[in-house]
């Protein structure tokens, strides 16, 4: 007898699939004139208005107490913050596509986490899987691999690979307690509450003088689109995800994001798609397949 599927697990992975695809994009938009710092703090504050909406909409926001309160802040400093803030600012340097490339580094650094803190076994189906997706990430850009030896890219780069490093420690610490909270939005709104308080006090900081005028409404549809989509609406998702199965799992859709970002690339850009995106395509969503197969279906507590 097949199991029912679960339609809200289904679409909370295409969430984060597709919707982080398109956030690539969308950063190097916001920040062309709109400073990193404030990028993220202008997202993060205007997700937390509207998960405080919701909540005051359901009678729900309520102080979640220091211990509760404290399990939201380390990961709220380390994934958006560190994660998104530092992609953000990578962003004024780095193509957005390179971005994504790294950023597809991501689910190698969980799995072996995951095997570290005894989430995950040792499972050399589950590195094969990781590393081919991987491979169908970097034929994709395999033309354009010398950027990452460009002096200009170095800085971007740097920032990038901290924000990977910060995302992936973020996302084995939410696996770890995602069954001492149940409330998703509540968790959210601490959380990008929190985030963007402390990105206010950096935009502050780094950008001291912002000059509003130059702020274009391009960039400031796109810093509304992220705030939108690529925090309540991802955000939720992949909280909701790593609640129902595992982090190599959810991470793996990096992957998708970078076929979405190049997808865009020729929707909006006028890029090529070639004959090696096909093939790219094809390595991912095997590498995609291979970590999520298994014969038969195993309970876990």
């Amino acid at each position: 007898m097949k199991q029912n599927l679960d339609y809200k697990l289904i679409f909370a992975l295409a969430a984060v699939g597709i919707v982080w695809g398109t956030t690539f994009l969308g950063i190097r938009v916001a920040v062309e004139t709109i400073p990193p710092w404030f990028v993220t703090s202008i997202r993060q504050g205007l997700a937390g208005l509207i998960m405080m909406t919701i909540l005051l909409f359901k009678k729900q926001l309520k102080w979640i107490g220091w211990g509760n309160f404290k399990q939201q802040l380390i990961p709220s400093v380390l994934m958006i913050v560190i994660a998104n803030g530092f992609t953000t600012i990578a962003e004024q340097t780095l193509p957005s596509g390179l971005a994504s490339v790294i950023s597809a580094l991501s689910p190698i650094l969980i799995f072996l986490g995951s095997i570290l803190v005894g989430l995950q076994k040792m499972s050399f189906k589950g590195f094969i899987g990781v590393l081919i997706g991987f491979s169908g990430v970097v034929f994709i850009f395999k033309d354009g691999l010398g950027s990452f030896l460009d002096a200009d890219y170095r800085t971007g780069m740097m920032f990038m690979g901290f924000a990977i490093l910060a995302w992936a420690i973020g996302t084995i610490y939410t696996k770890t307690h995602a069954n001492k909270s149940n409330n998703i939005v509540l968790n959210l709104f601490y959380q990008f509450t929190s985030a963007s308080c402390i990105q206010l006090v950096l935009a502050s900081i780094f950008s001291p003088n912002p000059d509003f005028s130059s702020w274009s409404s391009r960039s400031i549809f796109a810093a509304l689109y992220l705030s939108i989509f690529g925090s309540v609406i991802a955000f939720f998702s992949y909280s909701y995800a790593l609640k129902h199965v595992t982090a190599v799992q959810v991470s793996i859709l990096a992957y998708i994001n970078t076929i979405i970002a190049v997808f865009l690339g020729w929707l909006l850009l006028d890029e090529v798609i070639t004959i090696d995106f096909i093939i790219a395509t094809a390595l991912i969503i095997l590498g995609v397949f291979i970590v999520n197969y298994k014969k038969k279906e195993k309970r876990t507590l």
